[in-house]
C-alpha cells in the first residue's frame, strides 16, 4: 500500500492537529499514513534533543522521504515564513534534491498562525519553493471543497491552516478539520494516480 508522508514541526500543538486530520484524509482516500516530525533547533552548538522524542511520531528520517509517494509538509508561521525546524531540515536534503528523491511526487501543506492576518499564506508559498526544486508537483485545495468559500478561521487554496489566537489554542473548526483532511485526501488520490 502506498504511504504519504506528513512530516510537520508544531511548537504548541496546532500543526500537529493539523496533522492528524491530513493523515485521517491520506487513510479515507486508501493509502497509509506515515506521520513524523522534526527536532527543535537549538542556539548552542551541541544537540538539545533526544534522538527520539519523549512522544508524539518519530523524528524523520531519510529513508521516510525515499520510501513516500507524497508528501505533506506542515509547519507554524514565523513571520510568514515556516518555521527554523523545518527550514532547517528542508534545507539538510541537498542529497535527496541531487539524487531526485522527490522528484515527481505530490506534495501539500499546511500551517497554523496566531492571528487571521499572520501570515498564512506566504508561509504556504515559501515552503512551495524548496519542494518545486526537489521537482514535487504541488497540489492545493481547491474551491469546490465548500468551507474553502466559508471558513471564517484557517483554509487556503495554497494548503491547509489553522488560526490559533493569541493563546495558541490547538483546537480546529469543523472547517479547518474538513479542508486539511480534504488537503491528505487529495494528495494521497494523485499519488495513488500518479503510481496507477
Amino acid at each position: 500500500m502506498k504511504e504519504i508522508l506528513v512530516l510537520y514541526y508544531s511548537h504548541r500543538g496546532s500543526v500537529r492537529a493539523l496533522a492528524e486530520c491530513v493523515a485521517g484524509g491520506v487513510h479515507q482516500a486508501g493509502a497509509l499514513a506515515r506521520v513524523r516530525t522534526v527536532p527543535r533547533v537549538s542556539a548552542v552548538c551541541e544537540a538539545v534533543e533526544d534522538e527520539i522524542p519523549s512522544e508524539g511520531p518519530p523524528y524523520a528520517e531519510a529513508r521516510d522521504l525515499a520510501e513516500c509517494a507524497g508528501l505533506v509538509l506542515g509547519s507554524p508561521t514565523r513571520f510568514g515564513n515556516m518555521a527554523a525546524p523545518m527550514k532547517y531540515f528542508v534545507d539538510g536534503l541537498a542529497g535527496d534534491w541531487i539524487n531526485g528523491t522527490l522528484v515527481g511526487k505530490p506534495a501539500g501543506l499546511f500551517t497554523s498562525t496566531a492571528s487571521m492576518h499572520g501570515g498564512q499564506e506566504s508561509t504556504l508559498l515559501s515552503m512551495m519553493l524548496p519542494l518545486l526544486h526537489h521537482g514535487m508537483l504541488i497540489v492545493g485545495v481547491p474551491y469546490t471543497e465548500p468551507d474553502l468559500n466559508a471558513t471564517r478561521s484557517g483554509g487556503t487554496p495554497y494548503g491547509a491552516s489553522h488560526v490559533a489566537g493569541p493563546d495558541g489554542n490547538p483546537a480546529l473548526t469543523e472547517a479547518e478539520t474538513r479542508l486539511a483532511r480534504a488537503l491528505g485526501r487529495r494528495v494521497a488520490e494523485c499519488a495513488l494516480r500518479l503510481a496507477s
